[in-house]
Parts: structure tokens; sequence; C-alpha cells
């Protein structure tokens, strides 16, 4: 095989041809993600260790984030809601504007109460995952300015973007508050310096905002090519039973849920994978990346730099799965990619609390990593095929509603843990329900077939031809 054929393979593969073919648009959502999860990462690492250094309780810090995710549930529900009607734009601006007022609040005040109130009318993530309207507005765009057929190529490199961010901003607070503590900085200092960093990002992000075009609102035509009325025909542009020979019409939205006007059969659908979610979601709220943290140094006396560098080779690791997921998923298709991907790493998220040694606990929390997040560019690419185009907003803001509620009480349950010495129960419980969740998912949806997943539209058709 040509040297030139074989490069071409292996980018279509990883999803860089897609890539290469995107709009504008594409490339600051890709960009924006990128600085917000920086943010994200490096205020993460010090989140609990800064309240413990403020001389709160294990069980307050539980209750901070629990609180914290509770206020995100109303204000990204709300956004989501509107950002259509609206427009996305402005709801992207005023969300990086209310990052940049928490981060300011974080640098500056020391009281409990302030800094809840902060946290919850602005953006601070407790977990270094998603929080605030952003993730459901910009999958939401990238679905409307994608093909179907390329979406989990796009989806793919997205999640890579955010976990790279992750990354890099987890291993820069780590050696950098490590670096002015040992010039001379106390550690409350050090960790303020980070919630600074944190507010100038927020306008860095508003002002990429503003140079996205009118072609990322749902009004105005989008700059990829449509599919035609035949591939569509052939594809099944929503949900179908793997029995079902042809889907009938898609319903007009016509139920209001949640605020949002919704088809009969993407209400029916979404019932479904909500609850799901919530187990899932519960299972994440119980060990965000800040417990992570946390757990590391009280066990293992880890300093910040090295614990900065541990999470950031962890969320590397997970770059690198998250650039594979796309290929795997049009090899074994979306559902069955997000769940064999999914299940091992709940495994290892329940060992990772019974080895003595850091290195092995490391190996685990790595293993974790590589496969846990692989699972998010196929579910994405799901979701945004299940439901009308023109839901599609709406229900990626219900669906982030309900993880960021079942979320909420997962800090709280593991602060009182921790606060009783069984910390580590909340890692075994989470694996728990993480594997509960992925046979759920297979056993629920594994026979259904969606549009743009080519391995369910290829079985679908053998299995005709054989009847």
């Amino acid at each position: 095989m040509p040297r030139s054929t074989l490069a071409l393979k292996v980018a279509n593969e990883l999803g860089l041809v897609t890539l290469a073919a995107c709009s504008k648009d594409v490339y600051l959502l890709l960009l924006t993600r990128f600085i917000r999860m920086f943010a994200y990462g490096s205020s993460t690492l010090i989140l609990a260790l800064y309240f413990a250094e403020l001389g709160h309780s294990d069980k307050k810090i539980g209750l901070f984030m629990t609180l914290t995710l509770v206020g995100d549930v109303a204000i990204s529900l709300a956004l989501t809601a509107v950002a259509d009607s609206l427009g996305r734009r402005r709801i992207l601006i005023l969300g990086a504007l209310l990052m940049t007022f928490s981060g300011v609040v974080f640098a500056t005040v020391s009281n409990y109460w302030v800094l809840l109130l902060a946290a919850v009318v602005g953006v601070i993530s407790p977990s270094g995952n998603e929080i605030g309207p952003f993730r459901a507005i910009e999958e939401s765009t990238i679905a409307h300015l994608s093909e179907a057929s390329r979406r989990s190529d796009v989806f793919a490199w997205y999640v890579v973007f955010g976990t790279s961010g992750t990354a890099s901003g987890a291993l820069t607070c780590g050696w950098t508050t490590q670096a002015l503590q040992t010039g001379g900085w106390s550690e409350l200092s050090s960790f303020r310096a980070v919630f600074w960093v944190y507010a100038v990002v927020g306008l860095l992000k508003a002002g990429a905002s503003m140079y996205l075009s009118s072609a990322c609102e749902i009004n105005r035509p989008a700059t990829a090519p449509q599919e035609s009325s035949t591939e569509l025909d052939e594809h099944e542009a929503f949900l179908a039973d793997g029995n079902t020979a042809a889907a009938p019409p898609p319903d007009k939205p016509s139920i209001g849920w949640f605020g949002a006007r919704l088809s009969p059969r993407s209400r029916a659908t979404l019932l479904r994978l909500c609850a799901l979610f919530f187990v899932d979601s519960l299972a994440s709220g119980m060990v965000p990346n800040s417990l992570v943290a946390f757990f590391m140094t009280r066990k293992f006396g880890v300093p910040e730099g090295k614990l900065g560098t541990i999470l950031a080779a962890a969320a590397f690791v997970s770059s690198i799965g998250n650039v594979l997921a796309s290929s795997v998923a049009k090899r074994i298709g979306l559902v069955r990619t997000m769940v064999f991907t999914h299940l091992p790493s709940a495994i290892f998220l329940a060992l990772f609390p019974l080895p003595t040694s850091l290195v092995v606990a490391t190996t685990l929390l790595v293993l974790r990593a590589s496969l846990a997040s692989m699972d998010q560019a196929p579910r994405s690419a799901f979701l945004s095929a299940i439901v009308l185009p023109g839901e599609r907003t709406a229900v990626m803001g219900i669906v982030n509603t309900v993880k960021t509620m079942s979320q909420s009480s997962g800090p709280l349950i593991t602060g009182t843990l921790a606060g009783s010495d069984h910390f580590w129960v909340a890692f075994v419980v989470a694996g728990a329900l993480k594997a509960s969740y992925d046979v759920g998912m297979l056993s629920m949806f594994v026979n259904h077939r969606i549009e743009g997943d080519t391995v369910a539209v290829r079985a679908e058709m053998a299995r005709q031809m054989v009847v």
C-alpha cells in the first residue's frame, strides 16, 4: 500500500480528515472547550485543598460541592432552555463572564457562604468535568454544523480537546502552586493565584465566543452539507428498534417537558436515558477529580506538583483513548463502544482505593482514565441523532441537568464517608454503580440503530436480506 494511501487511511480513522473539513465555528468551539477545561482542571486540583486550608471540615467541603452542583442545575437548565431563542452565542458569552465572576470572588474572599454563593451563581467546577450551559449548547451546535455520518469524529476531537485542557490545567496548576510556595508564598496565596488565572480564562473564552458566526444559530443554515432524503430514509434519522423495517415520520415537538417542547418518541427515549445517566452521574459525583486529589494527598501525602503530574498524565492518556473512540465506534457501533470501554474503567475505579502503594494506585487511576471517557463522543453522537434537530439544545440541556442533579448528592455522601474514615467506600460504590449503568445501557439500546451509526445500518440491511 502506498504511503500516501496509508497516511490518508490513518487520518480518516482518527477523524483528522473530518476535522480538516470543519468550519471556522467548529474550530472556535474546540478552542473555547480547551481553554475552559484548562481552567476547570487547574481549579479542581486545589479546590478541596483550598477549603481545607481555610479550616473547613470534610463534611462542609462535600456540602459545598453538592450545593454548587444544585445551583448549577437551575442556571444551566434555564440558559439552555432559552439558548436557541435568545442566541447560542449570547449564552456562551454570558457563561464565560460568570466564570470570570466566580474566579474573582474565589481569589479575594474567604467567607464560606460568600464562596458558595459565587459558585452557585457563577461557574466553578467541583469535579473537573463540565458544568454550566456550555457543553449542551456546544454539542448541539456541532451537531447542527456536522453531517450525521461524521459527527462521532468531531465529537471525539471535542472530547480530546477537553481532556487535553484538563490535563494542561492540572499540570500547570500543580507545579505553579508548588513553585510559588517554594518561593515563599503561603498555600492559601498560591491557591488564590490559580483563581485569578481562572478569571482571566473566562475573559478569553468570552472574547473567542464573540467570533462565532451566525451559522451557529438554530434559525440559520448550517455550513455542513446536508444528507439527501434518500440517505435519511436509508439510515432512519431517528431512533428505531432493530426489528422495525421502517421508522414512522418524525413526530412534531408537541409536549412540554422541563420547559422544552419534545416529540412523544423523543420524550419516551429520553426518560430511559435519563434514568441510566442518573445512576452513572451519581457515581461520578461521588468521586470527582477534586476528591480524588484530596484522597491521594491524605493517603499518600503527595505534594501539589507531583499530584498535578499524576492527574495530568491520566488526562493525557484519556485523550489518546478518545482519539480512538470514533474509529472503534465505526466498527462495533455507538452503544457497544460506550459500554465496552466504560465497564472496565468502572472496575478499575472500584479497585483504586485498595492499594497501599502510590505506584499501584496511580497505575489503576491511569488505566481507568484511558477508558473512562471513550464513551463521551459516541454518547454525544447518539444523543444528537435520537431527537429532532430543533430539540437538540433543549434535550442536551435536560440530560446535563439530570446528570448534574444526580452528581450533586455525590460529594456530600463522600464527604460524610471521609469524615468517618470510610473514604475508600465511595470509590467501591461508585465503581459498582457505573457497572450497573453499563449493563442497563447495553440491554436497553444495543439493538437500536440511529442516524450515522453505520454498523447498525449494515447489520439491519443484512438481517433484511436474510429475511
